[in-house]
């Protein structure tokens, strides 16, 4: 789900309008906190997939330590065959026009979000049916333990056919039964939204909210007139806060790292370069996180090792203590890339060079790709990095190019999605074509385990086993950089509770502890 965050300054001022009023901060909160979904708040096309879809109500919820509890579902079981889930759903819910949610709206929702063909991965879902009214089953083809993120994620809508049901339009006009009911939807310009009158869980403190689209220099520029009470601002714009506001630096697992092309070039793409595992140690351990972390990143952010650093699927043992360009160089030597007078390495007559590209509209990729450019220089690799628009980049750079992507999940799907044979050249996922059987036979019986629980020994050792893997000490497919911090500037009469690590930022993470936030001042 791409977002869209238009630099227009009219659009910005038609928003102050709006909310410049004398509703109190007690009733009524104004934030600028990101983009809006281009296919509008539709959780079967992916609206939610990084956070929770505020209008819709999903099975289970995270807190903040990310373990699940209890939302829509009550009970559940799996079978011994791990083929099915059985879900006991509340008997108290209903959704924004107080008609009331049943069994049959979720397996309506996990069946049509299946052929929707959005951003939730519903491929291994066979069938789901309702047992009763309240009680619904979800089979799947295959077993796949990280089915349980769209658990999480997957917002679930009215049923149709039947009044306000689900159709064309939905995402517009999104009903359903969470914590808010959309008002108004200004596209490009701002989303208002009221407490949903029969929404089963906790009161939120706030009647109203409204959420402003605005380009980074807007958004800075509402903190400083204060017309906002929380706002996103890109580290490298981060300062001391304005007058009556913190700064809030959120920890996060939203990262940055270069993809390398695994195969030698080809019609069908390659890389001779970035093919060579030399290469590729070469840079994991000659460049310099923390470094990075200072010049991209304003300070504001952690060195990163690997897809998932610090969440329970990740292998600790495969990082790094500092950067060693002298290790570096003795791999490039070892493996005949021979430093000419140029000041570039040569192998059989093939040059260290190699182009890295990323989306010419982010300011943070384009400095981590310039400056990792500038490191590597010294060793005798020349990155070349080209700032090129994401269409550019799907039908040109895929499978050719290094390229500088940002990932970050609360599931260790996406790193099935980033590694797994299965996936090389679909999309985006696996785009440097990366094959290891080891891998792929940790990664299905990570799938095929009983519990989340079960499963974290197969991630850890698809990661690095001993002998191989896809990590830094195995085949290094990336070359993780950083780990962001997201930063806001937040009323200093504003208490978000306990927030957990943030995914990568569509979505509006910060919003995962809406139902704690409160007012503290009188």
């Amino acid at each position: 789900m791409s977002i869209r965050q238009p630099p227009r300054l009219a659009a910005f001022a038609v928003g102050l309008m709006v909310v410049a009023s004398p509703v109190h901060a007690t009733q009524s909160l104004t934030l600028a906190v990101g983009g809006e979904p281009d296919q509008g708040y539709d959780p079967l096309l992916g609206w939610g997939q990084y956070g929770h879809p505020l209008f819709q109500s999903t099975l289970w919820r995270r807190d903040a330590a990310l373990a699940p509890q209890p939302d829509l579902a009550i009970a559940w079981s799996l079978s011994e065959d791990r083929l099915t889930w059985t879900l006991t759903l509340r008997d108290d819910v209903r959704f924004a026009d107080g008609s009331p949610l049943t069994a049959d709206d979720v397996a309506f929702t996990f069946n049509h979000a299946a052929r929707a063909g959005g951003r939730a991965d519903l491929s291994a879902l066979d069938h789901a049916r309702a047992l009763d009214a309240q009680r619904v089953a979800i089979t799947l083809k295959a077993p796949r333990i990280t089915f349980t993120d769209t658990f999480f994620s997957l917002g679930i809508v009215p049923a149709a056919p039947r009044d306000n049901g689900y159709g064309k339009g939905y995402g517009r006009q999104p009903l359903g039964s969470g914590p808010y009911r959309l008002v108004e939807w200004q596209e490009g310009q701002q989303l208002i939204v009221e407490r949903n009158p029969h929404y089963y869980g906790k009161t939120p403190a706030f009647e109203r909210l409204v959420f402003l689209f605005t380009s980074e220099d807007t958004t800075l520029a509402a903190a400083n007139a204060g017309q906002v009470y929380i706002a996103a601002i890109p580290p490298a714009l981060a300062g001391s806060p304005p007058q009556g506001m913190r700064l809030l630096a959120l920890p996060t697992v939203d990262n940055r790292g270069i993809l390398f092309p695994m195969t030698a070039a080809s019609d069908a793409g390659g890389n001779d370069v970035t093919s060579d595992p030399a290469i590729r140690h070469a840079i994991n351990l000659a460049l310099d996180r923390e470094m990075l972390i200072d010049v991209a990143l304003n300070g504001f952010g952690r060195p990163a090792y690997g897809p998932a650093d610090g969440l329970p699927w990740s292998n600790p043992d495969d990082r790094l203590e500092r950067s060693d360009p002298e290790a570096a160089a003795k791999r490039l030597d070892a493996a005949g890339w021979v430093m000419a007078d140029d000041g570039l390495r040569y192998k059989a007559e093939r040059a260290a060079r190699f182009t890295l590209a990323y989306p010419a509209s982010d300011s943070t990729r384009q400095l981590l790709a310039e400056t990792s450019a500038a490191m590597l220089a010294p060793l005798g690799i020349a990155v070349e990095p080209k700032g090129r628009h994401w269409d550019a980049i799907r039908r040109d750079a895929l499978n050719r190019d290094a390229i500088l992507f940002g990932w970050g999940s609360h599931s260790p799907q996406e790193v099935e999605y980033l590694y797994h044979s299965r996936y090389a050249g679909q999309a985006l996922y696996n785009a440097g074509h990366y094959t290891n059987p080891s891998v792929d036979a940790h990664l299905d019986a990570a799938q095929h385990s009983d519990s989340i629980e079960s499963s974290l020994p197969h991630w850890r050792h698809a990661q690095w086993d001993g002998t191989t893997g896809y990590g830094m000490k195995g085949d290094a497919a990336w070359a993780w950089l950083v780990n962001l911090e997201h930063v806001y500037y937040v009323s200093a009469c504003l208490d978000l509770g306990d927030l957990p690590i943030a995914p990568h930022g569509h979505g509006w993470p910060i919003t995962a502890s809406l139902l704690d936030w409160k007012w503290q001042c009188g």
